[in-house]
């Protein structure tokens, strides 16, 4: 894998822009860019509904902002599926799905360390997408075994299409249906999604990267065979001890992990600073570098640094007395508070990474 960390920077896809241009540059300001996914743009543009394009059973409902699973259909619609899954085409993008995924293939990429996609991992849209009895397809083996065919020709596809851009493309799996896998009442365990990883990822072109923002078991992750692992590590208080042997092992394997280290909510960005947050980031790496036999540095060399969470949906509290409202006295909707936060979070982001790569002798890298 030729993708490097040294506390270079990159974030989530998902983000609340309308303006394309606006959302992209901010994405270019990244050391790791990406194409943002825009929904509040566009209702194609989530996750779910960009993902559905060209699935058997599916229905997009637009009034009532629904993404439709039928068995019945699905039965149907497996003969023209069969007729042109060998045609990447079929996998590719539309643009109706994705208005800045079209807009980034234009734009000179090969000057940055690398590139970055994304797709909803099959276990997250498993999870989320229903048949006409209200039960997750996951269940559904028949469904589930295509489904995790139809997201491997997606990455790859989508993959194919990034690294002619650069060299060091690679797309990652918003994937926080792993964090459901736990869950004592799911009938599809953390067994089973180990098990049907180990098939997918076998067929992954480039490297294979995972994101997830919910609560982490990171050694479950550390061990599904990911090159890269985003993480949202904002929201653990400390470093678990149990957690260095397998960071470790995972970085001398040559892994990176994405340190989700800044916060997207209002409140949390009120009191915390760029000097706070690399604090937290490096006593955690201390902890791990303390409890096993990689350095600090080691460690930071495979490292990211990105924002915890996607903004879009995910802010708390959000009152006019949090600062927000008062700086920008125009903004008055939520999504443009959205919009505020997840700017203040890339800015954090990247002055975070410039403390670091100080820190620990990394260069800069000049987009």
């Amino acid at each position: 894998m030729k993708v490097e960390g040294k506390c270079r920077t990159t974030a989530m896809g998902i983000m609340p822009h309308t303006d394309v241009e606006k959302a992209l540059e901010l994405a270019l300001s990244l050391d790791v860019p990406f194409w943002p996914q825009l929904p509040l743009a566009s209702f194609y543009e989530d996750m779910w509904v960009q993902m559905s394009e060209g699935f058997p059973g599916i229905t997009i409902d637009t009034e009532q902002k629904s993404v439709n699973f039928d068995s019945g259909r699905f039965q149907t619609d497996l003969y023209g599926y069969a007729q042109r899954i060998d045609r990447p085409e079929a996998f590719a993008l539309s643009l109706k799905s994705s208005m800045t995924f079209h807009k980034f293939l234009k734009i000179k990429l090969d000057d940055h360390p690398a590139i970055r996609g994304q797709v909803i991992g099959p276990v997250n849209f498993g999870f989320r997408v229903v048949d006409e009895n209200k039960k997750p397809i996951i269940y559904n083996e028949d469904v589930r075994s295509l489904l995790f065919d139809f997201i491997q020709r997606k990455v790859n596809v989508q993959y194919r299409e990034l690294v002619k851009k650069n060299g060091n493309a690679f797309v990652w799996l918003d994937e926080p249906g792993l964090g459901w896998v736990f869950n004592s009442f799911s009938g599809y365990t953390d067994i089973h999604a180990k098990e049907d990883y180990r098939h997918f990822l076998s067929g992954i072109e480039g490297p294979k990267a995972l994101h997830l923002c919910l609560n982490v078991n990171l050694h479950y992750l550390l061990g599904l065979g990911f090159d890269i692992i985003s993480m949202d590590a904002y929201q653990m208080d400390v470093m678990p001890k149990g957690y260095a042997g397998p960071v470790a092992a995972f970085i001398g394997a040559g892994g990176i992990i994405s340190w989700g280290i800044v916060p997207t909510s209002a409140d949390a960005l009120e009191w915390e600073t760029p000097d706070t947050l690399a604090g937290k980031l490096i006593g955690f790496w201390e902890v791990i570098a303390r409890n096993s036999g990689k350095s600090v540095r080691q460690i930071a060399e495979q490292a990211m640094i990105a924002p915890a969470k996607c903004c879009i949906k995910n802010v708390d509290k959000i009152t006019t007395d949090d600062g927000l409202t008062k700086q920008n006295p125009n903004c008055c909707k939520v999504s443009d508070i959205e919009e505020i936060i997840v700017e203040k979070a890339f800015l954090y982001v990247r002055q975070i990474s410039e403390i670091l790569k100080a820190e620990f002798s990394f260069c800069s890298d000049t987009n």
